[in-house]
């Protein structure tokens, strides 16, 4: 991956973390979930370059940390009955129940998300047990759409795996052909960690988010935006993310 240094400039009341890196243009974000604000600039970017790309983006910048500061945040997770979890963008209500057996988690038609356990049991090993149900969900669906993707794009991966990731939906070790995907994507509607899923292979053809990139997607999945802009509007984690 290109080698970056980082520095941080404050242009009115924004602080910009500046990343200089081995890449030709110049790219913003505003990421999620407190609006911290990133500018990637080639290694010899020059200050009034840096300051001037900023300036010319407040206008957005502001707009952009205003949705994330109103948008939706799910409460600290307490494990408790009646607590609002998601699944593949349908709200459930948690009901915890006298385990007979073995530990499970179940979705059920009637909108109850049941997790039997022992009555000890800690709050955070509940939420190991949920965290398990979401990745077998996500490996259950992943089973059909990696193949089915990686024929259609011609490429494969060498692995693919999920995990808790504060800052990204997905990432790609190209070198290794390695992809990882949040394990946020399973409390998202389907069509969103498949967006994610072809994202990340598609850097197997093209590392930068370059306008070959999105010329890849747009052939691909020709409605990718709005793919993006779904996931991107919904509740948050309730996890402060930091970089």
């Amino acid at each position: 991956m290109p080698k970056a240094d980082k520095d941080i400039a404050r242009i009115g009341e924004i602080d910009v973390e500046v990343n200089r890196r081995d890449i030709k243009n110049i790219h913003l974000s505003v990421l999620p979930p407190n609006g911290r604000v990133r500018l990637s600039v080639p290694t010899k970017t020059s200050e009034q370059a840096i300051r001037l790309a900023i300036v010319n983006k407040l206008a957005w910048i502001k707009k952009q940390q205003a949705d994330f500061a109103g948008q939706e945040r799910q409460s600290v997770r307490e494990m408790v009955n009646g607590e609002c979890h998601y699944l593949w963008g349908r709200k459930y209500r948690l009901k915890v129940t006298d385990a007979k057996g073995k530990y499970v988690v179940q979705a059920k038609v009637n909108g109850k998300l049941e997790l039997a356990v022992a009555e000890s049991t800690s709050i955070d090993n509940k939420l190991k047990l949920l965290n398990r149900f979401y990745r077998d969900e996500m490996q259950h669906s992943l089973v059909k759409l990696l193949p089915a993707w990686q024929k259609k794009l011609g490429i494969e991966a060498n692995s693919l795996n999920t995990k808790k990731m504060k800052t990204k939906w997905g990432s790609c070790n190209i070198q290794v052909k390695r992809i990882w995907l949040n394990l946020e994507l399973a409390k998202k509607p389907p069509e969103c960690m498949e967006y994610i899923l072809v994202h990340e292979l598609i850097h197997l053809l093209e590392r930068h988010h370059n306008q070959r990139f999105r010329s890849l997607m747009d052939k691909h999945m020709p409605n990718w935006r709005e793919r993006r802009d779904l996931l991107n509007s919904l509740p948050l984690a309730y996890e402060d993310w930091s970089y």
